[in-house]
Formats: structure tokens, C-alpha cells, sequence
């Protein structure tokens, strides 16, 4: 059984800040001067947050470790979010190919 390292919460937790700023810049862009909304400061605010828990993350676990999980955290809590905030259709091929990053964080698990 793996266990639950405190890099990886926080690798978590910055995919959750990072979803919400992508979030908060999707809303952004649908205005008609997007750059000077609140939806796109606070959107990069959460930006810059998200690089100092960068920092002490990089500070104790691999960056190939940590770039995976993160990048397939994102990838799927952005599928839902698209589906549910903003009424995207998935294919197919999307739902297939976020199965393929549940494995794939699946396999990473067991090495970490």
C-alpha cells in the first residue's frame, strides 16, 4: 500500500488552486475585455500562490513524480469542471483518455 507523503497532498492541493485559477480565466475570457476583470486578477493571484507551494514541494519529491500526478489531477478535475461549470460535452475518446490517467497515476502509485 502506498502512503500519502506530504509533498503529495500539496501536489494535490496546487492542482486544486491551479483548476480554480483556470477556472476563474475561463470566465475571464468570455468577457468582453477579459484582462481587466476581477475573474482574471484573481485567476492570477492564484497563480503566483500556487508558485511558492511549488517551491517547497520541489524542495522534497522528484519533479518527474510530482509533474505526473499534478498534470493528470489537472487534466481530470478540468474535464469536470468543463462538463459541470461551463456545459462541455466529453467524447468518447476524452472519457477513455482520462480511464488512461486514472491508470496511469494508478502504476505511478506504485512507485512513488
Amino acid at each position: 500500500m502506498t502512503r500519502i507523503t506530504l509533498p503529495l497532498i500539496l501536489t494535490i492541493a496546487l492542482a486544486l488552486v491551479c483548476v480554480a485559477a483556470d477556472y476563474l480565466l475561463k470566465r475571464a475570457s468570455a468577457t468582453e475585455h477579459p484582462f481587466t476583470t476581477h475573474w482574471f486578477a484573481v485567476g492570477c493571484l492564484l497563480y503566483v500562490i500556487s508558485a511558492v507551494g511549488w517551491v517547497t514541494v520541489f524542495r522534497h519529491a522528484k519533479l518527474a513524480t510530482v509533474g505526473a500526478v499534478f498534470s493528470i489531477v489537472v487534466v481530470i478535475l478540468l474535464a469536470v469542471v468543463g462538463v459541470f461549470a461551463f456545459h462541455e460535452n466529453l467524447s468518447a475518446k476524452e472519457v477513455l483518455g482520462l480511464a488512461c490517467a486514472v491508470a496511469a497515476l494508478t502504476l505511478l502509485g506504485r512507485f512513488v
